[in-house]
């Protein structure tokens, strides 16, 4: 054999690369390249010439370097093992390659240090497996095996599981056909596979795994982007030399890159300045029917109506592209964290924001969930129809932990569960999906219960199954004038369109003043339902009085107030308040009861008020005083005052030490005061007025006696109320018991 001169050995090794963190269902997960569809020509994968059944062997001669490759990994195919290209050799005289090793995936082990390439760590797989051929080219242009070791050192994989190793794994031409015609019909890859399965006789026969047509259909978006794509980004170019507000990035060269493309109008990065405490990153339609890859950023605004903070084109869902997108998004919106965002369960996108928002509470879709759970239960679901309806119950239904956890177990149990993956899998993530793990953080929605259902509600109607990327910039422009229309109109009901007061509270009237129409609404739904609810002290010690708070006739439903009595601070345990900005009627029973009668500043959200987007930056204690007339404002400022005295004077008296303290700086707040009032236009106008100086401090005592008066009345109508609707419940109770009774006698004399 005539071996030309040898001038270089090299790695054909891909380690690192984004295609590797794409593919993540392996019995392998290799760290090097391999054999697979997504690294060698189409060609590569059909049979060989050489009979399927033969064994390797050394002199063993092949028309070409690609035969042998196809043959060897046929082979390995049939043993039940992986394949990958090794070192190569090159001719010094035209640098083509002329000697190429063939080795079992499994080969050598993992280079030091590689495991910081990725923050995801990855299981290990190369045992040192010695297993390979080196075949050579000869000078008549055949490839003869030069070297062959047919002994692994480790465990082969079983037939039924040999089409999930890489190398074995292909979308061939039939099966992209079929899945390009599906995917248009707006099928997702799930049904895909299960269509494939049954074509195929068996998921054995198919040839490559569900992320397999996950890739190869985003693949394909990209590829159908074409001109569409330029469409796009010659429209973003043109907003952005427009609006020098207007924020857009593509990642990589927008020619030659597969990455994904970012932007946000200036209208959008202001919304969130106002509303960017909580974020909903929403990959509806690129995950389900539609054919646009499109993610918009969305929250909600101070009517409770969606509000866009940024959109994307997703062309590249590796965990390094989405990083990329999270930190653009966030430097857009000038750094700043949102408290809490909202994604699909997929592993790459949890891993990213992850990595982009360490302390950001992050919180999957639960419809996702309840989607995937279908799919995954399907079999379950026809042998036990009532299965969904139970899981449902367990997630949405539970109201403590302890409830949820017993719930879970016993449907665990009752349905043979214990060894469903999935299921499993779930559980362990039940802190970011499950509604009982989730009320301590603000997400801002109406209603514990509401669970992101409506997670791509901002560009519903306008954008569906049909939208192409060429008419994309048209919806999109579309659905940002409808959500500005709707929300000038609930500005102007805000405004002009006065509420209808259901109860003589001063809490009502001044809510009224304050919140949105659509927000005043929830809290006057709350504080009406507190005439149902008495409230009850069960613990009495120490500065916090407990409550126990349960609706008329409910007593096993109760809930738990803790009131802090100075501080007017109240705590719930079905925290109502913490998930969404909005008192519950548990707290505000208490408020009843303690005659707390106007809502505490730090109950107040500015996002949810008229005022939400204000630029000015209201002081805690005069933002409560905003559309209240003055009498209640002096009120407000007697309240504030006299709460701060109490619990400065509690804290001044614990030691002779902190009551000198005290006492200097009370002395400093009254020189203070007193320069306060030379210079304060108010107080000299007040001193200017004549003949009406001692009587003012009188008359407005007697206004205030006034005020009280009513106040007091109020509050024993509002008992009075209490007591006949207590009374009529009592009674219709008595009723319901008689007729039930005299039904059975009725089936007795019958039965006689």
């Amino acid at each position: 054999m005539d071996i030309e001169s040898l001038n270089v050995i090299e790695f054909d090794d891909l380690v690192g690369s984004d295609r590797e963190d794409d593919i993540v269902l392996d019995l392998e997960q290799s760290d090097d390249f391999d054999l697979g569809y997504n690294n060698i020509s189409n060609d590569l994968v059909e049979a060989p010439n050489a009979d399927p059944n033969l064994d390797p062997s050394e002199g063993m001669e092949f028309d070409s370097e690609q035969a042998a490759r196809i043959f060897y990994n046929s082979y390995a195919r049939r043993i039940g093992f992986s394949t990958r290209v090794s070192v190569y050799q090159r001719s010094r005289r035209d640098g083509s390659i002329i000697c190429r090793q063939i080795v079992c995936s499994r080969e050598g082990f993992r280079r030091e240090g590689s495991e910081n390439r990725s923050k995801r760590q990855r299981s290990v797989t190369r045992v040192g497996c010695k297993a390979q051929i080196t075949v050579k080219k000869q000078s008549c242009g055949k490839w003869i095996v030069s070297k062959l070791v047919k002994e692994h050192n480790h465990d082969l994989v079983p037939p039924d599981k040999v089409h999930c190793l890489r190398s074995h794994r292909h979308v061939s031409g039939p099966a992209r056909s079929l899945i390009d015609t599906l995917q248009a019909a707006g099928m997702g890859p799930s049904g895909i596979m299960s269509v494939l399965i049954k074509e195929s006789g068996g998921i054995n026969n198919v040839g490559f795994t569900k992320v397999d047509c996950q890739n190869y259909m985003s693949s394909s978006r990209q590829r159908t982007l074409g001109c569409g794509g330029q469409v796009v980004f010659d429209y973003l170019k043109q907003m952005q030399a427009e609006d020098s507000g207007f924020f857009f990035a593509v990642q990589g060269d927008f020619e030659n890159s597969a990455g994904n493309i970012f932007w946000s109008d200036a209208n959008s990065r202001l919304n969130y300045s106002y509303f960017g405490d909580t974020v909903t990153f929403d990959t509806t339609y690129r995950t389900q029917r539609y054919r646009v890859p499109f993610a918009p950023f969305t929250g909600w605004n101070h009517h409770g109506q969606p509000v866009l903070f940024g959109c994307a084109l997703v062309l590249n869902e590796s965990e390094s592209s989405f990083v990329w997108l999270f930190e653009t998004w966030l430097s857009a919106m000038s750094g700043r964290h949102p408290i809490s965002i909202t994604t699909d369960q997929d592993r790459i996108i949890r891993g990213a924001v992850s990595q982009v928002f360490p302390e950001t509470r992050h919180r999957f879709c639960k419809w996702d969930v309840f989607r995937e759970a279908q799919e995954k239960w399907s079999d379950v679901h026809l042998s036990h129809p009532t299965f969904e309806v139970e899981f449902q119950r367990c997630i949405d239904m539970t109201d403590t932990i302890d409830e949820f956890e017993s719930c879970w177990e016993l449907l665990i149990k009752k349905y043979e569960l214990e060894d469903n993956e999935w299921l499993q899998l779930m559980y362990d993530a039940r802190q970011q999906w499950v509604p009982v793990y989730l009320r301590d953080t603000f997400f801002g929605e109406k209603s514990i219960m509401q669970g992101s259902d409506n997670i791509n509600s901002y560009f519903d109607g306008f954008i569906n199954a049909s939208t192409t990327i060429l008419s994309l910039v048209k919806h999109y422009e579309k659905a940002i004038a409808s959500r500005y229309e709707k929300e000038v109109k609930a500005d102007y009901d805000t405004m002009n369109i006065p509420p209808v007061l259901k109860t003589p509270s001063p809490m009502e009237k001044q809510a009224s003043n304050l919140y949105t129409r659509k927000i005043f609404t929830k809290f006057q739904e709350e504080l009406v339902e507190t005439l149902a609810y008495p409230a009850t002290v069960i613990d009495d010690v120490g500065s916090a009085i407990t409550y126990r708070v349960a609706k008329f006739g409910e007593d096993h439903k109760a809930h738990f107030v803790k009131f802090h009595v100075f501080e007017k601070r109240a705590s719930c345990s079905c925290q109502m308040f913490e998930f969404s900005g909005i008192l519950c009627r548990h707290v505000l029973a208490v408020f009843r009861v303690t005659n707390v009668l106007t809502l505490p500043s730090h109950y107040i959200l500015k996002r949810w008020t008229i005022n939400a987007k204000s630029p000015v930056i209201l002081d805690e204690h005069a933002f409560a005083l905003d559309s209240i007339n003055s009498q209640e404002s002096f009120a407000i400022r007697c309240e504030n005052l006299s709460r701060e005295a109490l619990r400065y004077v509690e804290e001044g008296t614990e030691s002779i030490q902190m009551y000198s303290v005290a006492m200097d700086a009370l002395h400093e707040a009254r020189r203070k005061v007193d320069a306060a009032k030379k210079h304060d236009p108010l107080s000299k106008q007040n001193t200017l007025v004549t003949g009406t100086q001692q009587l003012q401090p009188c008359l407005l005592d007697k206004k205030i006696q006034e005020l009280i008066a009513e106040l007091e009345l109020a509050n024993q109508r509002c008992e009075a109320y209490q007591a006949k609707l207590l009374f009529v419940l009592k009674d219709m109770e008595e009723q319901k018991i008689k007729i039930s009774i005299k039904i059975q006698n009725a089936r007795l004399n019958l039965k006689d």
